[in-house]
């Protein structure tokens, strides 16, 4: 062979070391077709997104709508709190009741004009004399002071009882002389309770002061005096525990302090009559309920009235819509706030991503980066760029390495991936540079979702 064939045929042959290494690679070049080696890139499109990785940004458009999704939340809650607390108020507190008015009955009647537009009061039993309802601007005086006494003469069978019904204001008093009179010298039991409530758990015990705001056992003769410190409606009454029937005379004396109705600019009598009072807003004004010094002709011998309050609608309507605002108002501001948060790291990610900067320290344990692609493409600059069907040594790759390294971290390259990131679920490094992450930055390098957790991969 001349010496012109052995030109021709002359191939470049680099030293094993060299292509080991990564720094050079093994090719054959015609001398007519020689041409100068091109320059190694500095760094894979692999490393780089490894080392620079570019963030998606959020979806502002899911975050306003997620935003918007607890905005309907709050204010599904809040209409049906609201609702709830106008029932309670109209058919609760506000709600209608039955009173039972004894003789001398004085009664103010004050409802938060807030939720109250007008007061209705109607009698039950019609009877002669009936209950007045009267409208003052203020608070009437309680300076009049009215006595009385009832002298009753009773017989009670075995296991019975008599009661009395009044409606007595603060500071007055109530004196009760007794004389019983029995064979067998037998006892009774004179009760005074307050309220219909009081009365009802006297009658299911009443061998026990249960409910009772005065319990006394009495037989003979004698007196009983009471101080009434909370005006509130009372009852009087004496039972018979005996086996036989027992004959007592009372003998009820009174004091009683009843407001004054002189200033009063509305008066409506209300036997066979509906009564009604609106009430002034805001500042309100006040019902008086009084009844006649003498007790009706009645089986009870007490006039019986309904009592209802009409709602002041628009207080709820504007409560609702009120609380609505306020909800939408504190949503916007959070909402806005949360933005201005997204902007903000958003900006930093961006002129942190821009310094060109590894985002994380390498790895310590050195082995896992020997014959790793950034040894490899770090150590010469100068080699020519690998094709698509050649690795770094000169090799042709095959489909399954290149699978492979597809499954590498796209961090380090040294490891495979091996775990994934919570809540967004993206897997793309392995457990120790995804910890790293979550650690240094803590949001998921795809999609910026804030990282909460990295679980590990575990292959069987």
């Amino acid at each position: 062979m001349d010496e012109a064939d052995r030109t021709q045929s002359t191939s470049l042959i680099v030293p094993a070391s060299e292509t080991a290494s990564g720094s050079g690679v093994r090719e054959e070049v015609d001398d007519d077709d020689r041409r100068p080696p091109q320059p190694f890139p500095q760094r894979s499109t692999a490393v780089d997104d490894a080392y620079h990785p570019h963030f998606q940004q959020t979806n502002n458009d899911e975050t306003v709508q997620s935003f918007s999704d607890d905005t309907w939340s709050c204010v599904v809650v809040v209409i049906t709190f609201w609702f709830f607390v106008s029932m309670t108020l109209i058919w609760g507190v506000y709600g209608t009741s039955n009173l039972q008015l004894g003789p001398n009955s004085s009664i103010m009647i004050k409802p938060n004009p807030l939720f109250v537009e007008q007061i209705t009061v109607e009698e039950i039993d019609t009877a002669i004399g009936g209950p007045m309802l009267y409208g003052l601007y203020r608070n009437p005086p309680l300076d009049i002071v009215a006595t009385w006494s009832e002298a009753y003469k009773t017989s009670l069978p075995a296991n019975t009882h008599k009661e009395w019904t009044y409606y007595f204001n603060a500071g007055s008093e109530i004196s009760i002389s007794y004389n019983v009179n029995s064979l067998s010298s037998s006892s009774l039991v004179l009760v005074i309770t307050q309220g219909s409530d009081g009365l009802a758990q006297w009658l299911e015990d009443p061998s026990y002061p249960n409910g009772a705001f005065s319990w006394n056992l009495i037989h003979g003769n004698g007196t009983i005096w009471q101080d009434i410190r909370k005006s509130s409606s009372y009852h009087v009454a004496v039972g018979n525990l005996n086996s036989e029937m027992v004959e007592a005379h009372l003998n009820i004396k009174i004091k009683a302090f009843l407001y004054s109705t002189n200033e009063a600019y509305y008066k409506c009598r209300i036997t066979q009559n509906q009564c009604g009072l609106s009430l002034f807003f805001p500042g309100g004004n006040v019902a008086l309920l009084t009844s006649p010094s003498q007790r009706p002709d009645t089986a009870d011998g007490v006039w019986t009235v309904k009592l209802s309050y009409g709602p002041r609608w628009i207080t709820y309507l504007l409560g609702i819509g009120g609380t609505c605002f306020l909800v939408f108002l504190a949503q916007r501001i959070l909402n806005n706030l949360h933005r201005s948060r997204q902007d903000t790291s958003r900006a930093q990610l961006e002129d942190a991503g821009s310094e060109r900067f590894p985002m994380l320290s390498d790895k310590h344990d050195d082995n896992l980066s020997l014959g790793s692609s950034y040894c490899s493409l770090s150590q010469d600059e100068d080699a020519e760029e690998p094709t698509s069907s050649s690795t770094l040594d000169g090799k042709p790759v095959k489909d399954s390495e290149q699978s492979d390294m597809r499954h590498l971290c796209a961090i380090c390259f040294d490891a495979p991936r091996d775990c994934f990131f919570l809540p967004c679920g993206h897997c793309l490094s392995c457990f120790e540079c995804g910890t790293k992450i979550a650690e240094a930055a803590g949001t998921c390098p795809v999609c910026r979702r804030r990282m909460k957790k990295v679980k590990k991969i575990y292959t069987v």
